[in-house]
């Protein structure tokens, strides 16, 4: 057991039943060793010939396959010392798993490595894909005394033995061969001490998981000898120096591994290099690994000290990206970041690169390339000192990008009893340390009243007991208040080296997620303001994270659509929305997606969002039964699009009465339905009031004038400081169409026949010619001036004769109306005789606040006697406007203009959001 507890804790030297002295020089192992069970029957002969050629070309044969049991590899010796040369003629290249993942993806690499024209190539590779977590579950599986480790040892050796027979031949697939079978036997001797001993330290446990990289060197290196370039692998563990630190990371050595560098290219000099990834050794010689995201690592500091031309790190994305693609759909790749955005990015867990990977190419300014294996056609992304282009042009945005870390706690420390006393923090956070805890980010009030820190969730609980613990004493004299821990957090960090100089650059941040309906726990930003971060509830993250990306332009403003109604106005809405999308998200940057449509009978739902080209038939086929609380909730819920509206194409006073609860729930509400600003003034002003006091949009200019714009006229009006004194007009379409109609020797009856088959009158022309649609266009514009009137406020005069207020059915009243056109025409006469003519008004007189809709006369040069069609005309009188009014004229009625109004709103509501006006 001594020689085994030996063993384990020095995994530099062979253990194996016949194990070398501590002195002993490796064993070689030549080309007629090559084990023959290892290969296919056919490749036997090639091994044996191999051999013999091997003799005959006078021993000028490089032969270098040895055990990689030992840090110590034989190499070339040459009579005269080669001098490592430095510089921009080296390029070096990163190969990770997932490139190296099989014998096609191999050559492939091998490919991308002839191709480079460079003068001198050093490749960095890490294992095949999976190879480092199946040696880990070797050492895991032998120390559990799991014997199927043998099993899987077993398949180790299959996965490169087969690739191996698929990429290599000839002497190369002889010798690769018998150092993977010795190297096998040597590792089934080690796993067997483990085993027996029941534990592995960690030196023994980075010794046997770096195989994987020794073998994927090797085979590359003879893939690209293969095809008649001078290579030579290299175990970096013979090269790269690092020292271990506390916190679970190493240090990199510089001088001791350029000289090791120097002494082993002097021995091995080559146009080309593959080496190790990962590995390394200590000052002692001991191997060991570089951790996260070792390669990189490796690849950068080799980088450093070749002093390399540039770095290329391959992976299976085009670039780094503006945010994480999984996340938001519209993230783009970007072309350039600074080395202090990429590590900005990497610490809050973009997918770009560990932070210490960019620390030594940022000494000699070495740019990093982040390139796509499989994509070979993008560019990828440039990370180096400045963010400019070659051409000296600045990027488009002040900010490059935006990172997200989930699964986080706040904890709060305060109490009055902070303020101005020295060592609060340092006993906070050594606290912390003591348990080992990793502090995320620190926001602190220069009032010292409290001090706020986010650690991951599963550290919350020790972090919160030991300081209860400490702060014991305080928390019971009332220094301190509490101890506080706020769980189910997120952080989004926003990065970007240019927020440093442009100021606005917070406000823009803070009103994105303000008009997303999300509130902000903590916020803390460094003085060098590359970074501001801000601590959200984790639900809200995703929606966060794709507002804020939105709104900083490098995304579409993206807003999730219910459409209520789906009649006539709604379904030309519908179809004019989808005649203007494509438009829309080319020149506007606005992607308008319809997530449900509902009716009063069935709804129609779709995550992606409904394709309006088929919505009347996808209606039909895939419609549920509606269900306005699933409805609502539905386009609600959706986590990935942070702007939700509700659009209400119906006249329903019940769907109306939800409005409230939508707006309080975060939802935009766009709607041509008249119920809720004419409906009971308590509603309209809790409506009123909630929209003043969140960044929630109600906007409903359809509800008075369809697609002409006076309640935006009206609202310009009074918030630039103008009094409105009276406003009057003609606000029914389909009675201007009466009136302007009703000339000559034409009956009432005929007009108001004519105008029902053209379809400007509701179904019961009664509805229109009782005037409560003009009584509640004239409430709404009585409340926006500040007039508090109910309905029953106004005085209406009714033009349906009073017999015929309750007949039975349209039909009747239309059949029965002729009986009145005795009056209409007397009435028309006297107007006349007097060169007037009559129009159906609604006026709201802000002197005498009041309101009023009646029958009315105008002089024929009046511009209200000048209407054609079912033209609307609204005539403000101001103190601005005061001896000629401010008039607004045009269609007021029809479903293409009304569905317009609607349009323009959902728009205006972009821009709102942030999109491009």
């Amino acid at each position: 057991m001594a020689s085994l507890s030996s063993a384990i804790s020095n995994p530099g030297h062979s253990l194996s039943p016949n194990a070398l002295p501590h002195d002993a020089k490796p064993k070689k192992i030549w080309y007629s060793q090559c084990p023959t069970f290892l290969l296919p029957p056919q490749r036997s002969p090639i091994c044996r010939m191999g051999f013999v050629s091997g003799l005959e070309r006078k021993k000028t044969l490089k032969t270098r396959i040895i055990s990689s049991v030992t840090v110590d590899t034989p190499v070339n010796t040459s009579p005269e010392k080669v001098q490592l040369p430095k510089g921009d003629t080296w390029s070096v290249h990163k190969f990770g798993g997932t490139c190296m993942g099989n014998s096609e993806r191999i050559k492939n690499v091998a490919k991308i490595i002839l191709s480079d024209d460079s003068e001198r190539k050093f490749v960095v590779v890490s294992a095949m894909s999976k190879v480092t977590d199946m040696m880990y579950d070797l050492i895991n599986k032998a120390q559990s005394r799991d014997e199927s480790y043998l099993s899987a040892l077993d398949a180790v050796l299959e996965k490169h033995r087969s690739t191996a027979l698929d990429l290599i031949d000839g002497d190369d697939l002889c010798s690769f061969l018998a150092q993977l079978q010795h190297d096998i036997s040597n590792l089934k001797a080690m796993l067997r001490a483990i085993y027996i001993a029941g534990h592995a330290t960690e030196s023994f446990t980075d010794f046997v998981v770096g195989h994987g990289e020794l073998w994927s060197a090797q085979m590359l290196s003879c893939v690209v000898r293969k095809n008649g370039v001078d290579c030579n692998w290299m175990d970096t563990r013979e090269v790269l120096i690092v020292n271990p630190t506390s916190s679970n990371q190493v240090d990199p050595d510089f001088k001791e591994s350029e000289e090791r560098l120097e002494k082993w290219y002097s021995k091995n000099p080559s146009k080309a290099i593959v080496a190790t990834g990962f590995i390394a050794s200590t000052p002692q010689n001991i191997p060991t690994t570089l951790k996260r995201d070792g390669s990189d690592f490796s690849a950068a500091i080799m980088g450093a000290l070749f002093k390399a031309g540039q770095v290329t790190i391959w992976t299976d994305v085009d670039g780094v990206y503006s945010a994480d693609p999984r996340k938001v759909s519209e993230a783009v790749i970007l072309k350039t970041l600074s080395y202090q955005e990429a590590w900005e990015m990497s610490y809050f867990g973009a997918n770009v690169l560990h932070p210490r990977t960019i620390i030594p190419v940022m000494r000699y300014d070495i740019p990093i390339i982040i390139r796509n294996v499989f994509n070979l056609a993008a560019p990828g992304t440039k990370i180096c000192r400045s963010t400019e282009d070659e051409e000296g042009q600045g990027l488009e945005s002040f900010v490059k990008g935006f990172a997200t870390i989930d699964n986080l706690a706040l904890v709060n420390v305060e109490g009055t009893g902070m303020a101005g006393v020295p060592g609060t923090a340092s006993t906070i956070f050594s606290a912390v340390k003591d348990v080992g805890a990793n502090v995320i980010m620190i926001s602190q009030a220069s009032s010292e009243h409290s001090v706020c820190f986010a650690v991951p969730e599963k550290e919350v609980n020790a972090v919160f007991e030991l300081l209860q613990s400490r702060f014991h004493e305080a928390l019971n004299a009332g220094r301190l208040s509490q101890v506080q821990v706020i769980p189910n957090c997120s952080i989004l960090a926003t990065v970007g080296q240019k927020m440093a100089s442009t100021p606005g650059v917070s406000a823009t941040l803070f009103n994105a997620l303000a008009k997303a309906n999300i509130n902000v726990r903590a916020i803390a930003q460094g003085c060098s303001e590359y970074n501001i971060t801000v601590v959200l509830k984790r639900e809200d993250c995703i929606r966060a994270l794709r507002a804020v990306h939105s709104r900083f332009y490098l995304s579409r403003t993206t807003i999730a659509m219910g459409v209520i109604g789906p009649g006539l106005i709604g379904a030309t809405l519908l179809d004019q929305l989808r005649d203007q999308a494509a438009t829309l998200k080319e020149e506007f940057n606005i992607d308008l997606r319809v997530m449900g449509i509902t009716g009063s009978r069935t709804m129609l739902l779709s995550e992606a969002g409904i394709d309006l080209s088929r919505w009347r038939e996808l209606q039909k086929e895939k419609g549920v039964v509606a269900d306005m609380d699933k409805f609502v909730q539905y386009v609600h819920g959706n986590q990935f699009i942070p702007n939700k509206v509700l659009v209400d194409c119906t006249a329903d006073s019940s769907i109306a009465s939800h409005y409230y609860d939508w707006l309080r729930k975060g939802i935009h509400v766009v709607t041509p339905n008249k119920k809720a600003n004419s409906g009971p003034l308590d509603q309209y002003l809790k409506i009123r009031a909630l929209q003043r006091q969140s960044y929630t949009h109600y906007f409903y200019e359809a509800t008075v004038g369809a697609g002409l714009p006076i309640i935006n006229t009206l609202q310009g009006l009074l918030e630039t400081g103008d009094k409105i004194l009276r406003i009057e007009g003609v606000f029914s379409g389909t009675l201007s169409y009466i009136f302007n109609n009703f000339i000559g020797r034409r009956t009432f009856s005929e007009v108001v026949a004519e105008a029902k088959q053209a379809g400007y009158t509701e179904p019961d022309p009664r509805d229109d010619l009782s005037g409560t649609d003009v009584c509640r266009k004239v409430i709404i514009l009585a409340r926006e001036s500040g007039l508090k009137l109910e309905l029953s406020d106004i005085p209406v005069e009714s033009l349906v004769p009073e017999p015929l207020k309750n007949s039975a059915s349209a039909e009747d009243f239309m059949e029965k109306l002729p009986q009145f056109d005795h009056d209409w025409a007397k009435k028309r006469q006297i107007a006349e005789d007097a060169g007037e003519v009559l129009r159906y008004v609604g006026m709201v007189d802000m002197v005498n606040q009041k309101g009023i809709v009646k029958l009315q006369t105008y002089k024929n040069d009046h511009p209200f006697a000048q209407l054609s069609g079912a033209d609307n005309i609204i005539a403000f009188t101001t103190t601005r406007y005061k001896d000629q009014p401010l008039i607004i004229r045009g269609p007021g009625a029809g479903a293409e203009v009304t569905a317009g109004g609607v349009f323009s709103d959902i728009l205006r509501l972009a821009s709102y959001l942030g999109a491009p006006s």
